[in-house]
């Protein structure tokens, strides 16, 4: 049971993994809520005028 210091050693390596993955999740962009909801509204039409330009059918169509 002579591990030395590599428990320690483990919980830091691994603690560093989780905050540098937790950094690329959401950055705080500085924009309010209703801000960022239309930005996102926005890039969401962008989307939907170039997918139909393209000739595909949307897939909401009923």
């Amino acid at each position: 049971m002579t591990r030395g210091n590599q428990r320690e050693l483990a919980r830091q390596k691994n603690a560093k993994k989780q905050t540098e993955t937790s950094k690329g999740k959401r950055g705080d962009d500085g924009l309010s809520a209703a801000a960022r909801k239309q930005r996102d509204a926005e890039i969401m039409q962008q989307k939907q005028k170039k997918a139909n330009e393209t000739g595909k059918p949307s897939t909401k169509s009923k």
